[in-house]
């Protein structure tokens, strides 16, 4: 930027290197009201505190590297002093536009008496709203929908219903895609959609033209490679009729930009996620923007008129007459499924998600909670030892890799911190001791019998993508050489040479964050003995809703309240262009 700039100036490399480390940290942009007049956390270019708002903006303004939005300049400044790299000004700017395109958008044509029946087919009257059918009727009904609600609210059941409802109005085939952003989401939502939809009451017919398959983002997209661009974009944009996307909380910015651009205007969108889950790893937190987290899920009384109109039947809650365009493509699950309201998890999330402090230290203290276990870990070896002997000895008992990968899933360790006395790398080494010397383990070199890995990059030549899970064997037919074997979309064993993985590390341990879109039957959470800017009540809330049946904590009380007491924020300025009016 110094390079490229007419005139030097400090305020405009003070500036480039913030918003560049900015993005780094998962914003889209650096709030310069915020940041403004304010110490920095070390000299940066010279500057032990950041200038005044008004003579900042107005020095970068001065410059020729900073434009207004639309122009074409590496640094764009908005209306709300907020400063972007170029990139990802286009990127949030082409999301909100196709988004308002079609939220304000003309409505499908919809023979609304063939929906109702269809409604009352698939989700029979119970006395009370059933959120699912309340979030069928919006995406059938708009272009646009998502679709939020924790683990076992019934997103996956939900979305078939949709899709079935979609055939009914069409009464043909549809062009149908599934995506997920990991090859593991793919294929549990692929698994999902194939076992929802024998139970599902509706025509044969409808039944066979449900789609069979899953498939990552980037390969739907048309991957290029050592390219950031996909095959398929707003000139060449795929066909298809309707897209699903699973495990929405997990796309970042760039990647959900160029996926909405790839669709055509004619196609239905529907985000399926949970807004109170952690935010992607690369930059952005899109489907909490397009949510508008942390605030009510609230219909307003058009859509509640339309509703009653349609089916019958009144919204249980109250709806609003703020007429926001965006409020009524946000459907919410709100009844759980997997954990009753009296289980332990259930009640530990929920006084997490309100930062209820206090509530969830006494669900911890609650020793008749059986699903739900606290323990101040100290570092104790012991303490460790038995867990991971409990957690990991049937697996490597067995001599099936299928059975072997299936058991694997039934504990899982996570943690905060890939580094560290309480982080992944460490724990490994810890745990991979622990079962070598109770003999569960003949370790000869780096590919032992039984031990797990996860990739952790992309690679579609060996078809293995981040956040894959296999397990080493001997391969019987291959004279017993080892080979690491993983479940395939379609629900194939495969087995791979260790030298022709991509990136890859052992998983005893992982990070919350490598944890996203997996269930385990049981969960243990350990957390750093210190308070660390990386814990939240959102890393909270994803690590203990992996559990199916049980999740066991080890942290310290100060620990915990301090992550109860901090959101994750990133700064954007996409909740502000779909939600101002």
């Amino acid at each position: 930027m110094g390079r490229l700039a007419k005139t030097p100036l400090p305020e405009l490399q003070l500036a480039a290197l913030l918003v560049s480390r900015h993005r780094m940290g998962g914003n889209i942009c650096l709030p310069l009201r915020e940041i403004g007049g304010r110490v920095l956390p070390e000299t940066i270019a010279g500057f032990k505190s950041a200038p005044k708002v008004s003579t900042w903006v107005r020095k970068l303004r001065g410059t020729n590297l900073v434009g207004a939005p639309g122009e074409f300049k590496p640094l764009i400044l908005d209306e709300h002093d907020r400063l972007y790299l170029h990139r990802y000004w286009q990127y949030e700017h082409s999301l909100a536009g196709a988004i308002k395109a079609r939220v304000n958008g003309p409505h499908p044509n919809i023979d609304l008496v063939r929906l109702r029946e269809g409604l009352e087919r698939l989700f029979p009257p119970s006395g009370e709203t059933n959120w699912q059918k309340v979030a069928a009727f919006n995406a059938v009904v708009s272009n646009f929908c998502v679709i939020t609600g924790g683990p076992g609210t019934g997103k996956t059941r939900t979305v078939v219903a949709i899709l079935a409802l979609l055939l009914e109005q069409a009464q043909k085939p549809l062009r149908i895609a599934l995506a997920a952003p990991s090859g593991k989401a793919a294929a549990r939502l692929k698994d999902s959609i194939q076992l929802t939809k024998e139970t599902l009451n509706c025509a044969d017919d409808i039944k066979a033209w449900l789609p069979k398959e899953a498939m990552t983002i980037h390969r739907l997209l048309g991957t290029i490679p050592d390219s950031p661009y996909f095959r398929h974009h707003a000139e060449w944009p795929l066909l298809v009729d309707a897209v699903v996307v699973d495990e929405a909380s997990m796309v970042d910015l760039a990647t959900m930009s160029k996926l909405f651009a790839a669709i055509p205007a004619t196609a239905r969108i529907v985000l399926l996620g949970d807004k109170d889950q952690l935010a992607s790893v690369e930059a952005g937190y899109v489907l909490g923007d397009i949510c508008n987290a942390g605030a009510t899920v609230q219909h307003s009384d058009r859509f509640a008129h339309f509703y009653d109109k349609v089916t019958g039947e009144k919204l249980s809650t109250p709806a609003t007459a703020t007429q926001s365009t965006m409020q009524d493509c946000i459907a919410e699950l709100r009844k759980n499924y997997r954990f009753g309201s009296e289980s332990g998890i259930y009640r530990l999330v929920e006084a997490i998600n309100r930062g209820d402090a206090e509530q969830a230290i006494t669900v911890l203290r609650d020793k008749t909670q059986g699903d739900v276990i606290w323990r101040s870990w100290r570092g104790s070896g012991a303490q460790l030892r038995e867990i991971a002997l409990q957690g990991y000895e049937s697996y490597l008992k067995t001599h099936d890799p299928a059975e072997a990968l299936d058991r694997f899933s039934d504990f899982q360790v996570l943690c905060a911190l890939r580094n560290g006395p309480y982080g992944v790398l460490e724990l490994n080494q810890l745990i991979e001791q622990i079962l070598s010397q109770a003999r569960l383990l003949q370790e000869v070199d780096q590919w032992y019998r039984g031990r797990p890995v996860m990739v952790i990059r992309n690679d579609y030549n060996v078809k293995l993508f981040n956040g894959d899970v296999g397990v080493t064997f001997p391969d019987p037919e291959f004279q017993n050489e080892m080979r690491v074997f993983f479940w395939s979309v379609d629900n194939k064993m495969r087995r791979v040479l260790p030298s022709r993985l991509p990136a890859h590390e052992t998983v005893y341990a992982m990070t919350v964050h490598k944890s996203q879109g997996s269930e385990f039957g049981r969960v243990l959470l350990i957390l750093p003995e210190n308070d660390s800017p990386i814990l939240s009540r959102e890393l909270l809330y994803t690590g203990l809703t992996r559990a199916r049946e049980q999740v066991e904590i080890w942290a310290s009380e100060s620990v915990l309240r301090a992550a109860i007491a901090r959101r994750v924020t990133r700064t954007s300025g996409l909740r502000d262009a779909l939600w101002e009016q």
